[in-house]
């Protein structure tokens, strides 16, 4: 028997501080169910991944109006941060290191996203976190490396603005006028 007074909404939230706008409460509402019940709930499961953004599903039977959460786990980025303590991971991965986990903090990012610590396991958050300007068991990223990071950042932006500015300023060219059809002489008589 096929159940058809169910339906699912998947979002991604930031733990414990799902809100009734968008994308939750316009994607609840039109169900007629309690949306700030449905926002305190995710709020309540995810108060402890707070700062991670968290794939959450809320499973609504349309028939009673009851509703289940379910709560998966962030994604490995957002884990390897979070254990560092970082905003974000460099722009350019080889080029800056924005941190170091030791291999106990990779094993524990590893049993929080896929439940074991297996090598196979630990290589993908090895990976993401590579991805990210992050190494493993590498040994903390020293004043020298921040430096370094910081300079490429300026450069990067300092690049982006003047691009910025010189297509604000570049004149209509040839090529970056319409084509126009060209004109037919009138034909004479």
């Amino acid at each position: 028997m096929i159940d058809m007074g169910k339906e699912k909404i998947q979002v991604m939230v930031e733990g414990g501080k799902a809100t009734a706008a968008p994308p939750l409460g316009p994607s609840v509402a039109p169900l007629k169910i309690n949306v700030q019940a449905v926002v305190d709930k995710i709020n309540e499961k995810t108060a402890e991944m707070k700062g991670m953004q968290v794939p959450v599903t809320v499973t609504v039977d349309t028939d009673t109006k009851e509703f289940e959460i379910s709560v998966g786990t962030p994604p490995v980025s957002a884990l390897v941060k979070k254990e560092l303590g970082i905003d974000k991971g460099a722009k350019e991965a080889g080029k800056a290191r924005v941190g170091d986990l030791s291999m106990d903090q990779a094993k524990k990012v590893a049993r929080t996203k896929f439940g074991s610590d297996d090598e196979g396991l630990v290589s993908q958050v090895r990976g993401t976190a590579r991805s990210m300007g992050v190494t493993v068991g590498e040994g903390a990223v020293t004043e020298e490396e921040k430096k370094k990071y910081e300079e490429l950042q300026k450069q990067k932006e300092e690049e982006a603005a003047a691009k910025q500015a010189e297509k604000e300023e570049k004149p209509e060219t040839e090529a970056n006028k319409e084509e126009k059809p060209a004109e037919k002489p009138e034909e004479k008589k």
